[in-house]
């Protein structure tokens, strides 16, 4: 840009911190967004006149809090006027108590960040950065209205339930069978600490304990009563007891209409270990406990033959996604659409329609730009709406890696992931980001936990094999076997591991397998060609000395005649 012209974005520093202000200046021309700081002043230009109308002109005003700038007159006063203009966007660069008006608003700290662009906070601020640029200015979280295409006409206001929400589920106390004192603290426990565990995830809603406590020492309720009362569609109930050296716990999961038991499970510990594992046992009871409800859900939606809710059609399309299948993906982006054309403001359905197109077309679409633009107007609508929803975040980092920007997914994921600890797919999303960024051990590690907090998902053979794939750019070929083993025998004859393991066959010199693992893979990827093969390797081996390798295996291997 010509440094005439008004820049998107105000740098306010204090000037012994010239040093930062100007790795700040570079990494965001880096981003490809016009900046203006003092230095670009040219020689007789008035000094506060054109500062101030710089200021004013910015979409985002970026001041960096250092123990020097806040106690400067100039730069509190441009964080004032920003603040007033809703363009303020305030990193702390070094600790520091920030002026007292400033202290409730949302900081980045990059204070220890060393100019690095694939840093996961600076991702995070360069997101928000475009976000306000994009609509002109305006506070982290506020979401602009969305704006009718000018061949449309303006959206209906949605009918009440359009919508639609997750199920909601009341935990009721769970009873002491052991009749010892110490039992009695630990039943106590389990149910807060369930609670705390469930409202990690996104996939029910759990209400607080409050409102069922007084039925700790009493006589049970009628539970359909109390669930019309309550507004929720589930109870869990479960009891305590030992047995032997073990301690047991049963939980069962009661529907509120009707009384039906839908789901139980026991879940034990032995004695000598319960202190060491009562976070591990309670983890595992809300794992298996939110990924019943779920499936209760999606069956649920699936069954209903019309006055589908938004949410009830992302459900839907969780649901066929989970068959793995051409056919089934084609499905559930149908019921994503279909979620989207019920609610156009509903920021989950966008998401999660970016995350399956994007998905994909990771595996299974050519470079296409025009499609990736496409997919990006879902990712950058659904952040619009609701930029603090993990499972909004989730969605959108997955689909953000997907098309090739895994920097941008993993800032997304982790703050997903310090919104909702438990959320299964914040894990994926930044384990696939951290593996293709370089980080695979850290990207092994999300997978890890997404597997512990989602231990049904139909995301498992991939997850696996993400994880072999990690494994072969670390260079660990056994681990990374045993990893596809383990998605194909989820998933048997799934292309994404047979062509993995044609190409470790391949570089060990064992042409043969090399050749079998192509042929099965060929199989159930019938309509794949040579250049998407190519592609594959590409996408999940950029950056890495392995794709070379990959692309002399198809150079040897590909069948003759074959596109």
């Amino acid at each position: 840009m010509e440094r005439g012209d008004v820049a998107d974005i105000f740098i306010s520093y204090n000037r012994e911190d010239m040093a930062v202000a100007e790795r700040f200046h570079l990494a965001l021309e880096h981003e490809g967004l016009s900046v203006w700081w003092d230095q670009t002043l040219r020689a007789g230009q008035t000094y506060d006149e054109v500062t101030e109308a710089a200021l004013r002109g910015a979409k985002a005003v970026i001041v960096l809090w250092s123990p020097r700038s806040v106690v400067s007159r100039w730069v509190r006063a441009e964080a004032t006027l920003a603040d007033r203009n809703k363009t303020l966007l305030p990193v702390m660069i070094e600790p520091c108590e920030r002026p007292i008006m400033f202290e409730l608003t949302q900081t980045a700290d990059l204070s220890g960040w060393n100019g690095r662009v694939d840093d996961p906070v600076w991702r995070q601020v360069v997101l928000d950065v475009r976000h306000f640029v994009e609509r002109g200015g305006g506070s982290i979280g506020e979401a602009a209205a969305p704006q009718p295409a000018p061949d449309q006409a303006p959206a209906q206001t949605p009918v009440p339930g359009e919508r639609g929400g997750a199920p909601s589920l009341a935990v009721l106390p769970f009873t002491n069978r052991s009749g010892l004192p110490e039992d009695e603290s630990f039943a106590f426990g389990m149910v807060e600490d369930v609670i705390d565990a469930l409202a990690e995830g996104v996939n029910v809603r759990v209400i607080a304990s409050s409102a069922t406590a007084r039925f700790r020492n009493g006589p049970m309720p009628d539970l359909e009563a109390m669930g019309h009362q309550l507004g929720v569609r589930y109870f869990l109930e479960g009891n305590v007891r030992r047995a032997g050296d073990l301690l047991r716990v049963t939980a069962q999961l009661v529907e509120a209409a009707g009384g039906a038991i839908v789901w139980s499970q026991k879940f034990e510990r032995h004695l000598d270990e319960l202190a060491a594992l009562q976070g591990e046992l309670v983890s595992e009871v809300a794992a298996s406990l939110g990924a019943q409800i779920y499936k209760l859900e999606m069956n649920r939606a699936l069954k209903k033959p019309a006055d589908l809710t938004a949410w009830e059609c992302v459900a839907r399309a969780v649901a066929a996604n989970r068959e793995v299948s051409g056919e089934s993906l084609i499905l559930a982006i149908t019921e994503a659409q279909r979620a989207v054309a019920i609610a156009p403001d509903y920021a989950l359905a966008h998401a999660i329609l970016a995350q399956m197109t994007s998905g994909a077309y990771f595996l299974v679409g050519l470079p296409d730009a025009d499609q990736e633009r496409g997919m990006q107007v879902h990712i950058d609508r659904a952040y619009a709406l609701d930029s603090d929803h993990a499972g909004v975040l989730a969605g959108i980092a997955a689909a953000s890696t997907y098309l090739g920007r895994p920097a941008d997914g993993l800032a997304r994921a982790e703050r997903a992931i310090r919104l909702r600890r438990g959320h299964g797919l914040a894990h994926y999303a930044a384990g696939i980001a951290e593996v293709l960024l370089g980080h695979e051990r850290q990207g092994v590690a999300h997978l890890a936990d997404f597997i512990r907090v989602e231990p049904e998902s139909h995301l498992h053979f991939i997850t696996h094999a993400w994880v072999g794939i990690a494994r072969m750019r670390l260079g660990e070929f056994d681990s990374a076997r045993a990893d596809f083993a383990r998605s194909l025998a989820l998933v048997p004859g799934n292309f994404i591991s047979n062509q993995m393991l044609m190409g470790i066959c391949h570089r060990e010199g064992d042409g043969e397998s090399a050749a079998r693992h192509l042929s099965t893979a060929l199989q159930t990827d019938v309509q794949a060609s040579r250049k998407l093969y190519e592609t594959r390797f590409e996408r999940f081996f950029a950056g890495s000395l392995l794709l070379g390798e990959m692309q002399a295996a198809l150079d040897a291997l590909w069948p003759e005649g074959k596109a």
